[in-house]
């Protein structure tokens, strides 16, 4: 099969940028830590299946996906590491996650009552993989009584179950004010203390936690999420400490150039109008691609040097200003580095006003992954 790859505008993923990115997390934990690869969203855009295997190969003991359907399509590709799915499975699908060994995230005593009955009631015999989730204020899912929590432990030592993990999730992490952080910190505190032995996973920082609040970790699981891709958690607000390398780089090519008249418009809406003769050049990429319309005014470089985008972004196409003209197939770096200049997920985010795990995860599907190293 040849279908996706005769298309130049690509998503380059440097596979031992993301080695080197998980190493440096691992460098600074203690020692016997682990690390669970957040591979949800087709690996934040970087390609699930690849990634996920880069990453266990790089020392990761396990992933971490959104979905149930994410997990299985690890298992239908041969992953058979520990896969934990951090959303709530429906508990009619819970069987099939059983049966695949993969990891379900349990928020409520109700949920796993509910599944019992259901398993005694089926003969289901291959016990649930279970990482109980608590809610420490991040408000989403998970358990915010202690009480509960333990029943719902002691329910864990029927033989339905396996209880593998325990987590939390902080909404604050990556923030320079720490008050909201360590209100969470305790509570989580809390649940922990409550046990007398702890199961396999414990697992309370992410990707922010990982890089800033080490001192704070009261657990031996690390889930790395946009770290393991190179990027800042926190945008510009604070300064990463791992020496991380991105992973992936946004490019195509020139598809068209032409001289554009003083006078002459571009685009929809005919919003860009050349005020001196120029050299225009189309770009065979567009907000279908996942460069999104809102970027319309910004910048691409082209020979260590940037170019701004003349028109509005359309669907499959776009349009750049050339300092001089550049022949058919010159590359064009979207997001990535150009001679000395870099243009990363943060700064493209900054201009549309998301945040740069928005802009990751929107790279579209019929962009093909490349992948070195």
């Amino acid at each position: 099969m040849i279908s996706g790859r005769l298309r130049k505008t690509t998503y380059q993923v440097d596979l031992g940028a993301l080695r080197h990115n998980i190493q440096a997390q691992r460098a600074v934990l203690p020692a016997g830590s682990r690390i669970l690869a957040v591979v949800k969203a087709n690996a934040y855009g970087h390609g699930l299946v690849p990634v996920a295997q880069a990453a266990l190969n790089a020392g990761a003991a396990g992933t971490c996906v959104a979905i149930l359907d994410e997990a299985l399509e690890l298992r239908d590709n041969g992953i058979d590491a520990l896969s934990l799915v951090l959303g709530i499975t429906p508990v009619e699908y819970a069987n099939v996650a059983a049966a695949a060994g993969v990891s379900l995230t349990v928020g409520s005593l109700d949920w796993l009552e509910e599944y019992h009955h259901l398993a005694q009631a089926n003969h289901w015999t291959k016990p649930l993989k279970v990482h109980l989730g608590i809610d420490t204020g991040m408000g989403r899912i998970g358990f915010t009584d202690i009480v509960e929590f333990k029943r719902a432990v002691n329910l864990l030592a029927e033989p339905e179950f396996e209880f593998e993990g325990m987590f939390t999730h902080f909404a604050t992490a990556d923030s320079t004010d720490a008050s909201y952080f360590e209100k969470q910190v305790a509570r989580w505190q809390r649940f922990v203390d409550s046990l007398d032995t702890l199961p396999p996973y414990v697992h309370m920082a992410n990707s922010a936690t990982g890089m800033w609040h080490r001192e704070c970790i009261m657990a031996n699981t690390v889930r790395m999420g946009i770290s393991m891709y190179g990027h800042n958690p926190s945008g510009y607000d604070i300064k990463e400490n791992l020496g991380l390398q991105p992973v992936g780089t946004f490019q195509t090519t020139i598809s068209f150039v032409k001289k554009l008249k003083a006078g002459e418009s571009v685009s929809y809406g005919a919003t860009y109008t050349a005020k001196e003769d120029e050299w225009l050049a189309t770009l065979p990429v567009g907000y279908a691609d996942g460069y999104p319309r809102s970027l319309t005014g910004f910048k691409v470089m082209v020979d260590g040097q940037f170019c701004p985008i003349a028109g509005r972004v359309c669907m499959d196409q776009m349009m750049i200003r050339l300092p001089k003209y550049y022949p058919v197939d010159t590359p064009v770096i979207l997001m990535g580095k150009s001679g000395q200049l870099t243009l990363t997920p943060t700064d493209l985010a900054k201009q549309v006003g998301t945040i740069n795990y928005e802009i990751l995860t929107g790279i579209g599907n019929r962009v093909h992954r490349v992948y070195k190293n």
